[in-house]
């Protein structure tokens, strides 16, 4: 098969990369950076340079391909985030229509299922949407968890204050995701007969962040890490203190006000908690703990 992907060389787009030239298949990676060039090449692919903005680049870049994966930035600009993630989902309909392609994989996320209130999430939301109405091509939303590798960022603040924490209770239940069961799920979907529109979730391990102060702790040389609940004011001083921009300190605040309330993983919950994923927490703290 010809199937092209966005994402470049990523923690999702170098191990799909790998996965689906292992496989035989003709892969195209979309970068936006020219000095990906070379590493995609590496790989085995053809890289394709130019904004994922740009729905005649994209047109180019998908044209002859028998499936797509595609993946909006996670940060589009510091201001308009949601408008313009909106936006890159448009530019991506605009090119599939005009290409004729009939095969997509959308990464997309739990939550997306929810118009508003979700934070980043909500620009997912519109672009599934956006998809919905393009005629005669099958399509899959791989609503992903929450990222492990999210928990990174953590690390300063466990460094200094001995915490982890977040706007959300330490004995909420979380669908956790590593990029690379991303990968793998993605690959599957890419390369298997689809007809329609449907949902699957890309979800390694379900836990509680209690569960995850735990182990990463443990892993990190802490066993006493404790996960602390943030109101809603101090999450956002405190991403934007370390230097977030304020537009997206106040979407992630969001977020994390429906994990709270137990909105963002409601539609997950509801269809049975699919764990497709294969990485647990415990394997994702070997990794964290070569932070520390």
């Amino acid at each position: 098969m010809k199937i092209t992907i966005s994402g470049s060389l990523g923690n999702i787009g170098k191990p799909l990369t790998q996965q689906l030239v292992a496989a035989g298949h003709e892969v195209t990676v979309i970068s936006s950076e020219a000095a990906r060039q070379p590493a995609i090449e590496a790989l085995g692919a053809k890289a394709a340079i130019g904004s994922v903005a740009d729905a005649h680049f994209l047109t180019q870049a998908i044209s002859g391909a028998d499936a797509l994966f595609a993946m909006t930035p996670p940060n589009m600009g510091d201001a308009d985030i949601v408008a313009n993630t909106a936006a890159a989902g448009q530019a991506y309909a605009d090119a599939i229509k005009a290409s004729g392609l009939k095969r997509v994989v959308m990464l997309s996320s739990v939550g997306a299922d929810y118009p508003e209130g979700t934070g980043p999430i909500r620009g997912l939301h519109l672009i599934e949407g956006i998809y919905s109405g393009l005629e005669d091509v099958a399509i899959t939303y791989l609503r992903a968890g929450y990222f492990y590798t999210n928990f990174f960022n953590d690390v300063p603040m466990i460094q200094t204050a001995g915490i982890m924490g977040g706007n959300f209770p330490a004995a909420k239940s979380l669908p956790l995701v590593h990029p690379e069961d991303i990968a793998t799920l993605a690959a599957e979907e890419l390369t298997q007969p689809s007809t329609g529109k449907k949902v699957r979730y890309a979800v390694s391990d379900v836990r509680t962040p209690a569960d995850v102060a735990q182990v990463l702790g443990a892993a990190a040389g802490k066993p006493e890490l404790p996960w602390v609940e943030f109101t809603d004011e101090q999450s956002l001083q405190g991403m934007t203190g370390a230097g977030l921009p304020g537009e997206m300190a106040g979407l992630y605040t969001e977020m994390g006000t429906a994990i709270r309330a137990g909105k963002l993983q409601a539609d997950f919950t509801a269809q049975g908690a699919p764990v497709a994923g294969k990485i647990k927490l415990e394997d994702f703290a070997r990794d964290f703990a070569a932070k520390f």
